[in-house]
């Protein structure tokens, strides 16, 4: 981990925010809202995205921050829990930009070009505002539209209308009010590859998966239980291991596997697990 802008010709007098100038961040104060509201982009040092910490003594990069960014960019993901800092295992809560139980700061920088992604919960599920449904219908709002909005203003809100029904969207409170009911709303970034050595970064992710060695799991009335393959393969086609080799290959995606002569589908965004058959809907987690 080190300064930026250092490397810059300008040093400490660069009217560009690097890391270490100096200038404040959106993800530091203390304020009970979601930080993800925050409109206020730092740049980067030319990398798309930038995760930092800072111990009172200047902000630091984070090693390997593609995985907090992967992390981040799911809508379900509350925080991350990352090791090898120079302060031990950290605690992030991505809700509210935050290090848990330390004396540190985190923030986010930002290279201005983000897609950022608006999510509401429908049914107990994040869905993308202008996903297309069932029968593969777009939705009536798209996250561009709020996102514009969002940054003209983002003390405001966004409204639109469904048939008789008005919408809402209360960007400081991160809801979406109807005169019936509130639903919560995020916004998180499109995953991007960072502007790093593709072969580094993916050495860096192989060691660290070995360091970590995160578990799936799907769930059933209560209990949890892990994916693993069985001799005879009445269990689950697939392992734990190779459900977390796709997942950090493409947060986004998703894959399909066998159960039992069953073909189901697992979605990363979501964290549901699908019978194609049955349309029997689970939910999966990773530890």
């Amino acid at each position: 981990m080190a300064t930026a802008y250092q490397s810059c010709r300008y040093g400490s007098k660069c009217k560009l925010n690097h890391p270490g100038a100096g200038r404040e961040s959106s993800g530091e104060d203390s304020r009970p809202s979601d930080q993800s509201t925050s409109r206020d982009t730092k740049l980067t040092d030319g990398r798309c995205y930038q995760w930092q910490l800072n111990d009172g003594k200047g902000w630091l990069d984070v090693d390997n921050d593609h995985i907090l960014e992967a992390q981040y960019s799911l809508p379900h993901s509350k925080g991350i829990k990352i090791f090898n800092t120079p302060y031990g295992a950290v605690s992030l809560d991505f809700n509210r930009m935050r290090v848990l139980g330390k004396s540190l700061r985190v923030r986010r920088l930002d290279d201005g070009k983000t897609v950022w992604i608006w999510y509401c919960t429908l049914s107990k599920k994040w869905t993308m505002y202008g996903g297309k449904d069932s029968k593969g219908n777009p939705g009536p709002v798209k996250s561009c539209d709020i996102e514009k909005k969002f940054q003209s203003d983002p003390s405001s809100s966004y409204t639109f209308t469904i048939g008789a029904d008005a919408f809402e969207i209360k960007f400081k409170e991160m809801r979406q009010v109807t005169a019936k009911r509130k639903r919560k709303v995020t916004r998180r970034p499109l995953y991007r590859e960072n502007c790093r050595d593709s072969s580094a970064a993916a050495s860096a992710l192989q060691a660290l998966s070995l360091d970590a060695k995160p578990k799936w799991q799907w769930g059933d009335r209560g209990a949890w239980y892990d994916f693993k393959r069985r001799p005879d393969a009445t269990e689950s086609s697939v392992t734990s291991e190779e459900i977390e080799r796709k997942y950090v290959q493409n947060p986004a995606a998703g894959m399909t596997f066998k159960a039992k002569g069953q073909t189901y589908k697992l979605d990363f965004q979501a964290m549901t697990q699908i019978n194609l058959k049955t349309k029997k809907l689970r939910n999966i987690r990773r530890l």
